[in-house]
């Protein structure tokens, strides 16, 4: 009998963890670098950094659209492999379509817990561009 709960179970989790790899695609974090500009001051600009692979999805729930009506403007989760941890003002570009995100929420506020069989991170983002 227990070998027939857990069985299910099981598959079901390996289904999630499937899913969730191949909603995965490749991203780079963008990295603000300020450069002389040879007249005494500066410029920024924003280098490529550390390529990694996330999943970006957008929240398009009445919530969502309604908060968007007021300013609001959160409307993507990002989810990406424990080891990669973003965090708030984070700047990522996705590049199958070269979006840039800009992350608006703290990295250790969503994550799974430690005995968790797949482990992930979520974090809130912006469509951004980088000024």
């Amino acid at each position: 009998m227990a070998e027939s709960v857990c069985k299910p179970f099981i598959e079901m989790e390996e289904t999630v963890m499937s899913l969730l790899s191949q909603a995965m695609e490749d991203v780079v974090m963008l990295e603000k670098k300020r450069v002389p500009d040879g007249e005494g001051g500066f410029t920024t600009d924003w280098a490529e950094g550390v390529q990694f692979k996330a999943a970006i999805s957008f929240d398009s729930s009445m919530e969502a659209r309604t908060a968007e009506k007021q300013g609001v403007t959160s409307l993507y989760t990002v989810t990406v492999p424990i080891n990669a941890k973003l965090e708030y003002h984070d700047v990522l570009k996705r590049i199958r379509d070269g979006k840039v995100f800009r992350v608006t929420s703290d990295g250790d506020d969503k994550i799974t817990p430690q005995s968790a069989s797949f482990q992930f991170a979520q974090v809130t983002a912006e469509e951004w561009i980088p000024v």
